[in-house]
């Protein structure tokens, strides 16, 4: 197992310790576990469940053939 040095300020520290202690996890675990859902490439198992459920919306497959946009390109 990796070990990782973060350099936090102290708000963000506070703000760890709170989260952490309040979901009854050790630092490390809480952090990991941050990044896993952070990094997750696969859709919620609720998410998956409602696909299908309205007979006029589109399957994923479906939009996927399409080369529309989401939402119109943005110059900055």
């Amino acid at each position: 197992m990796a070990q990782v040095t973060l350099y936090l300020d102290e708000e963000t520290t506070r703000l760890m310790r709170e989260q952490a202690r309040a979901a009854g996890l050790p630092y490390s675990r809480w952090v990991a576990q941050l990044i896993r859902a952070q990094s997750a490439t696969d859709w919620p198992p609720d998410v998956l469940a409602s696909f299908g459920a309205f007979p006029d919306a589109p399957l994923p497959d479906e939009l996927r053939k399409t080369d529309v946009p989401d939402r119109p390109s943005i110059d900055w």
